[in-house]
């Protein structure tokens, strides 16, 4: 016997519809109504949100949610250097949709590259560092 959950009498045919069920209910962990919660987000806020959870991941990679980041058991500089790359490309990709909120996400990148320098046993060249090919050199 075919399972026929699907098929109900308020939506026929249509899986989309029977899982949307009621129009007045939302269930944020129903993907269907998440769908439809991004579609109502802004773009700037969307690449707001993850500039700023790749910003909040390096600066844990760094060690810098810690009192003592050389001793924090979450420093990686290699992960921190890959967020941080994927943190300049995001911002220098999509600066010109960003408007205000472009300038505190750059000082925010800028603040980590050059954590990241301090935090390097050996600092890469001006224009190596993460990101830098992206942002330009970081001093």
């Amino acid at each position: 016997m075919a399972d026929d959950s699907f098929n109900t009498p308020e939506t026929g045919d249509n899986p989309v519809a029977a899982a949307a069920g009621s129009a007045d209910a939302t269930d944020p962990t129903d993907p269907i109504d998440a769908v439809r919660e991004l579609e109502e987000i802004p773009s700037v806020e969307v690449i707001s949100r993850a500039a700023v959870m790749l910003l909040s991941a390096a600066a844990e990679r760094l060690g810098l949610a810690d009192e003592d980041p050389e001793t924090s058991p979450r420093r990686d500089l290699d992960e921190a250097r890959r967020l941080i790359t994927a943190l300049a490309g995001l911002i220098t990709a999509s600066a010109e949709y960003l408007g205000v909120h472009a300038a505190p996400l750059r000082d925010g990148l800028q603040s980590l590259q050059k954590a990241f320098r301090e935090a390097s046993a050996v600092p890469d060249a001006p224009g190596q560092g993460p990101g830098e090919k992206y942002t330009g050199p970081v001093h």
